[in-house]
């Protein structure tokens, strides 16, 4: 439920960002910016439900972060299954109680000339990227209209919103974050009455697995053009995730909030 505030007394700014006794499932959140986010949403307060596909890479990252004292669950799952996101939605509210915030993270990406591009890795990128977003966003709306509360944060990318005739392409990957933008509007709207907001983020270049071979030909123009002239350091996503989850941001929905140095406005 919703923290009660009077409304002639103003939260601390401790109170308005504070995610202690939420719940919180990251997808993704093994490497990478999903666990970057995951580790805020936990330094905040939230206890974690971490999802991703590759064992090997989960159980080293849910050690370390309970070696640091925080709470955290986890499950393999292909967010593209139906029946994985469920079972990972009814184990958290099994094990944690609730779900209260959604990280939509997972994301996966096929680089290759429009005319060359392959059905089935079109089809792959559009079933993790964009409607595995849809059904962990329907999985856990459903627990969060139980409650009338609830805070979906979809990871999108710059690439939904602008291209580069110098490469890289990969088109299922752009189209699919644009539909992140277009989804989070929607459910956004279907959703804001019963105090469930769902916001985006749509970063520019950060170092990670997925990325870093687009950096190697997208930096040179980012150091030339980007009125911050680099690519994005570790940690400049946490705070925004937060942002997005905590009270602090009650009155905002359906928008995406761009972090990129500048990069889009260049």
């Amino acid at each position: 439920m919703a923290r009660k505030y009077k409304p002639d007394i103003v939260p601390t700014i401790n109170e308005l960002f504070s995610l202690t006794g939420r719940v919180a499932i990251v997808t993704g959140g093994s490497r990478g910016l999903g666990r970057e986010m995951a580790e805020g949403l936990a330094e905040a307060g939230a206890s974690l439900m971490l999802c991703a596909r590759r064992p090997e890479w989960l159980t080293p990252t849910v050690e370390e972060m309970r070696a640091r004292g925080f709470r955290v669950e986890a499950m393999v799952c292909d967010v593209a299954q139906p029946a994985d996101v469920q079972a990972v939605v009814d184990r958290t509210i099994a094990t944690l109680g609730k779900v209260d915030i959604l990280v939509n993270n997972a994301g996966v990406t096929w680089a290759a000339e429009p005319e060359d591009m392959p059905l089935d890795k079109w089809q792959k990128v559009v079933d993790i990227n964009l409607t595995g977003a849809f059904l962990f966003a329907q999985a856990a709306g459903r627990d969060m209209l139980t409650r009338q509360w609830g805070r979906i944060i979809n990871v999108a990318s710059i690439s939904g919103l602008q291209a580069s005739v110098k490469g890289p392409h990969y088109a299922p990957y752009a189209a699919t974050k644009a539909g992140l933008m277009g989804l989070t509007r929607e459910l956004a709207a279907s959703w804001g009455r019963q105090n469930i907001r769902v916001n985006a983020i749509a970063p520019g270049f950060f170092h990670s697995r997925l990325a870093d071979a687009a950096i190697e030909l997208s930096e040179p123009a980012i150091k030339a053009t980007s009125p911050i002239p680099r690519v994005g350091n570790a940690g400049e996503l946490k705070g925004v995730a937060v942002f997005l989850a905590a009270d602090a941001s009650n009155y905002i929905t359906g928008q995406t909030i761009v972090v990129d140095g500048g990069r889009t406005i260049a």
